[in-house]
């Protein structure tokens, strides 16, 4: 399966924006850019296209930044899938032919497997477990 480089990048980010929500914190794009290895430029349209989907909220200024608009829990994998790259969850085969009907009906019921799974992921499992920030007494 291959999944868009905007995809990808658009979860880094998000998981990362998910790091700090307990914090209510405001992350600025250079740091976002740096930390989660996406070109600056192109992370400024990701952002966009996820505030307009209302997943970020973001401030302008020097104490600006963006942030998570609700907790990780309630965000599924499938509203950041719908918000930069809903075509992946498109699957149209044709009827066609001798086979088509048949081929139609194995990779429908194939992206109704994955929708189900898209769906069954939120965001907050997308968060790394660092263990070296682990405390020992």
């Amino acid at each position: 399966m291959k999944v868009s480089n905007k995809l990808e990048y658009a979860c880094r980010v998000l998981a990362h924006l998910a790091r700090f929500h307990a914090q209510e914190t405001l992350l600025h794009i250079d740091s976002l850019a740096t930390s989660e290895a996406v070109p600056a430029n192109y992370l400024v349209q990701i952002l966009n296209e996820l505030k307009s989907k209302g997943l970020i909220i973001s401030k302008r200024g020097k104490q600006g930044g963006y942030a998570l608009s609700r907790s990780p829990e309630r965000i599924q994998l499938r509203d950041i899938v719908e918000a930069v790259d809903p075509e992946l969850l498109d699957i149209e085969f044709s009827t066609e032919g001798e086979s088509g009907k048949q081929v139609a009906t194995v990779w429908n019921s194939i992206g109704k497997s994955f929708c189900n799974e898209v769906d069954a992921y939120t965001l907050d499992m997308l968060i790394p477990t660092d263990s070296s920030e682990m405390y020992y007494i």
